[in-house]
């Protein structure tokens, strides 16, 4: 008599072997992201938990995002400095603070009649004016340090880094649009870190991209509800 009642195990073992190397290859990310935060200098374990705070107060239009944005940028410029030697990176995040304080001016004072500014957005030949000069400055920098360096992955690196520039420039102006241009960027730095094996800071640019998304919904809303209470105010 045939036992109904018996359970079939690994009915397509190349199916099976597929998903026990997934969780497999996933339980090792997870491992390197415990092991790689744990290794962490206290500067650097600041320093993300600030940017992610900065990321997600930006998000929702809270000019108190840059001054998390001054402290994580000021323990990465020290950390780079002190721990990597990495002098050109620290001077990057130096400029990050000095655009913070921009931005925090900008923010509380750009407005009309030195008023909070709004958020607004850009125009097409803008995208045009912007893309291009991140374009025009990203080939030349991948191509020099391609060749006379021996960094890796130059151009997606150079692409990234001035793209971010760009994009932070737009978060000071209170572009909406600077969240489509995140999500690009933090999409790039996904495959970067990944393809390094740097899984830590692929799991943060990955928080990163979904907190895009959601500044991009967040910005939309409020420029909708400013332009209906426009709508609403009466004639003088």
């Amino acid at each position: 008599m045939e036992n109904r009642n018996v359970c079939v195990i690994n009915s397509n073992p190349k199916k099976s072997v597929k998903t026990d190397g997934f969780y497999l290859c996933l339980k090792k990310m997870i491992e390197s992201i415990q092991t790689a935060w744990q290794n962490l200098h206290w500067s650097e374990t600041w320093a993300v938990i600030f940017g992610v705070l900065y990321v997600v107060l930006a998000a929702r239009e809270s000019v108190w995002c840059w001054f998390w944005g001054i402290l994580s940028c000021s323990l990465w410029a020290w950390a780079a400095y002190k721990i990597y030697d990495l002098y050109i990176d620290a001077l990057l995040q130096l400029f990050y603070v000095g655009v913070s304080f921009a931005g925090i001016w900008q923010w509380l004072r750009g407005g009309e009649s030195k008023k909070e500014l709004r958020i607004s957005s850009l125009k097409i030949r803008e995208h045009f004016l912007w893309i291009g000069l991140g374009l025009g400055l990203t080939f030349p920098t991948g191509y020099f340090f391609d060749n006379y360096t021996q960094a890796a992955a130059t151009y997606p690196d150079a692409f990234t880094t001035i793209f971010s520039v760009i994009a932070t420039f737009m978060v000071v102006q209170k572009k909406l649009e600077n969240w489509l241009y995140w999500l690009a960027i933090n999409a790039t730095y996904v495959w970067l870190y990944s393809s390094r094996g740097s899984w830590l800071f692929t799991a943060l640019f990955i928080l990163y991209f979904f907190i895009a998304i959601f500044g991009y919904r967040e910005w939309k809303k409020i420029m909708r509800m400013e332009a209906n209470k426009n709508l609403d105010r009466p004639f003088p």
